[in-house]
């Protein structure tokens, strides 16, 4: 099969993105959609394979910075926008999309891909391993009181046009992204995305709607929502579907939730993603009404070893010799010898003998400290050569807080 991989002609775009639809079986999109997606695309990183003039698969990548332990943004390349045609599969394009965008990544001095992954087993054996969860709730607000903290009384609230406060709630946003690892500084263009609205896209519910949370006449959290409407014989049974909500402190935090509960005609409050530390289990009576169901979000990849296990900080003191395979990208494979704390760390090639065995996978789920070296070893994917390195690094890779992607892309 004669097919050329190459970059994406502007002219080109319109083919290429509804290529991608077609692959994930999404309908057309609206005039409006489609102009901010072309906005936010970043041309010179999308490309693509062609089969004659048919383009048969498509991949970009976003010029991300992602929080990392540490509070550090670090230059990350967000890849998305990944697709094969049914006629094209099991010809390994997709392998040879994802060699030469990892090329151009390690090119532009970006030590990190991230991605969110539509089916996650692709991705392991390009190295992108699970580094952060996502914590979903359905909240029985007819058995659970609303959280009841005091100064919440002191919050004022008000309902606004989701789009002309984006000002206030992105500036919110920005406050939060260096207090924790895997959020991302948004690009220009992307705190639109977050009130898109299409009535097809809706699934019952009505309109996108917000409510903000002022503090001495400033905006301290809002909540974007949208409800559901239910009827039962016993009366309402209405869904409270929440988007986005932020807060810049855990009163404001609690305002939101109980102003959410007590929305009228509703018996539940739905949140699709929250970190895993999320506060409200903690503020009702009864966390199991909070129906919780865990899924893995953000997948990383360090791209180039040295680079990203340097630009993150450590909980504890680390001195260690890590053996990492990486046979996707072999210029990774070898021994680095990792020290740091939490003041700053280095990485940096060595002879000396290897203390922990493990691949690049690994490496990207233990890196935002989502999940423990002590835990990967014990599925098999990390092996201790020296004892004691294990706990050692297992307490220096951790977090205070859990990492959480706010958002797809």
């Amino acid at each position: 099969m004669a097919t050329e991989l190459r970059g994406v002609r502007s002219l080109e775009w319109d083919d290429w993105s509804d290529k991608l639809d077609l692959a994930f079986g999404e309908p057309p999109p609206t005039g409006a959609q489609r102009a901010l997606r072309r906005e936010c695309t970043e041309i010179d990183r999308s490309f693509g394979v062609w089969d004659d003039d048919e383009c048969v698969a498509t991949a970009g990548a976003l010029s991300f910075r992602l929080t990392v332990p540490g509070g550090s943004a670090v230059p990350a390349a967000g890849v998305t926008m990944v697709s094969v045609q049914p006629t094209h599969r099991r010809h390994g394009l997709l392998r040879s999309m994802m060699r030469h965008q990892l090329a151009d990544v390690r090119e532009r001095g970006e030590a990190l891909a991230v991605l969110t992954a539509s089916e996650p087993a692709i991705y392991g054996r390009f190295g992108y391993g699970a580094a952060a969860l996502d914590l979903r709730l359905t909240v029985d607000t007819t058995r659970l009181a609303a959280p009841e903290p005091p100064g919440v009384d002191g919050v004022r609230l008000r309902l606004v046009d989701p789009a002309a406060a984006l000002a206030d709630c992105e500036r919110v946003y920005a406050r939060l992204v260096p207090a924790r690892p895997g959020m991302l500084a948004r690009l220009p263009g992307w705190e639109r995305m977050a009130v898109q609205d299409a009535p097809e896209e809706r699934d019952g519910a009505g309109v996108l709607q917000c409510v903000v949370a002022e503090v001495d006449g400033e905006v301290r959290g809002y909540a974007r929502y949208a409800v559901r409407p239910g009827w039962e014989r016993g009366g309402p049974s209405g869904e409270v579907r929440v988007r986005h909500l932020d807060a810049l402190d855990p009163v404001v935090y609690a305002a939101l939730w109980r102003f959410l509960f007590g929305i009228d005609l509703t018996t539940s409050v739905s949140v699709r993603s929250r970190p895993v530390d999320d506060a409200l289990p903690l503020l009702v009576a009864d966390m199991r009404r909070c129906a919780m169901e865990l899924r893995e979000s953000l997948f990383v990849r360090p791209v180039e070893v040295g680079a990203a296990l340097a630009a993150r900080t450590y909980r504890t003191p680390v001195d260690v010799v890590l053996e990492v395979a990486d046979p996707f990208c072999p210029w990774n494979a070898g021994r680095w010898r990792l020290t740091g704390d939490a003041t700053g760390a280095s990485c940096a090639r060595t002879r000396d003998p290897a203390e922990l065995a493990l691949s690049v996978r690994e490496l990207g789920s233990a890196y935002l400290g989502g999940f423990t070296l002590t835990a990967l070893a014990a599925a098999g994917r990390v092996e201790e050569l020296r004892p004691g390195a294990l706990a050692a690094a297992a307490s220096a890779f951790g977090s205070d807080v859990a990492p959480w992607l706010p958002h797809g892309f």
